[in-house]
């Protein structure tokens, strides 16, 4: 007696299926695949022999996954999504090796999306319905549109700010937003016939002592910056023209901050992973750093950095 179910009707040639996978209507999976439990093969998948499929995923109908491709654990397939092994295809010619293409753990893509081959889309990510993926896509990354853009991250509490012309030097104040030592500083904003000026200094409003600052300007307005974190630097971000958002993760939660004033900063502490995405065209960030350049400083894998986080 199999530990799994089998529709009758599905064609299941593969022994290494865990307990309490469901195949439906039609499916077709080949010799060496590798399905894990509780899994929900719906009608009219058709699953090569190079594949490994996490526990607890879903693959909706008309989803075929081809030789190369993996699906972590609690992973949703939607119907009619199309994933590829071949940038050039021809027929009855085969490259040596496909490409791995990787959906991290919990991530999610959407009803008809396509995702080219040899990426990987991050854990927990989310890929709209229709999406047309060319690039890898970070975790927790929320992507929509041909080519894909993204839009969001999942679970990001986006911070409210005030309009400029509400600030003042009198409501200079610091304020956490719920992720590790990160806090959002309004900063003095002075206004005359002169125009207007907006100040910080150590250890008023700054909270460490600049060693580095550098520029970040003429970005696209789709291009996603940062997604790094940092050892022992500590930034402090202040988009000076135009706007940005920044999101910081600790690697349990994580926050969207609007940074569209210059009088309005983020410290960003080390060992919180940052991305800057959301530029608008005339966009210029200031970013001030603890420290100088130092390459070994910087952690630009996100599995690294919640290892390191003992995560």
């Amino acid at each position: 007696m199999s530990d799994f179910f089998q529709h009758p009707n599905a064609l299941v040639e593969t022994r290494n299926i865990g307990k309490g996978t469901r195949v439906w209507a039609f499916a077709h999976v080949l010799p060496d695949a590798v399905i894990g439990a509780d899994c929900n093969l719906c009608d009219h998948t058709f699953i090569e022999s190079d594949v490994i499929v996490g526990d607890r995923v879903t693959v909706k109908s008309g989803v075929q996954l081809w030789d190369g491709i993996i699906l972590e654990d609690d992973v949703f397939v939607g119907p009619n999504a199309t994933f590829t092994n071949d940038l050039f295809p021809r027929s009855k010619k085969y490259p040596e090796k496909f490409p791995r293409t990787v959906i991290r753990k919990g991530a999610s893509i959407g009803a008809n999306a396509t995702i080219l081959p040899g990426l990987t889309v991050g854990q927990y990510a989310m890929v709209g319905a229709g999406t047309v993926v060319t690039k890898d896509v970070p975790p927790y990354a929320i992507v929509v549109g041909n080519p894909a853009r993204i839009i969001g991250y999942v679970d990001s509490n986006r911070e409210r700010t005030a309009s400029s012309s509400s600030v003042d030097q009198a409501e200079v104040q610091e304020r956490a937003v719920g992720v590790q030592g990160v806090s959002v500083v309004k900063l003095p904003l002075v206004v005359d016939l002169r125009g207007s000026l907006s100040f910080a200094e150590t250890g008023q409003f700054l909270p460490f002592v600049p060693q580095r600052y550098f520029l970040v300007f003429d970005v696209p307005s789709r291009e996603v910056r940062g997604e790094h974190a940092h050892r022992t630097c500590h930034q402090f971000l202040v988009c000076i023209k135009g706007s940005c958002s920044v999101v910081v993760d600790d690697g349990q939660h994580r926050a969207e901050v609007l940074l569209d004033r210059p009088n309005l900063g983020i410290h960003v502490p080390p060992m919180v992973w940052a991305t800057e995405y959301k530029y608008s065209v005339d966009a210029v960030l200031l970013v001030l750093a603890s420290d100088v350049y130092k390459a070994e400083d910087y952690i630009r894998d996100y599995d690294l950095f919640l290892k390191e986080l003992g995560r």
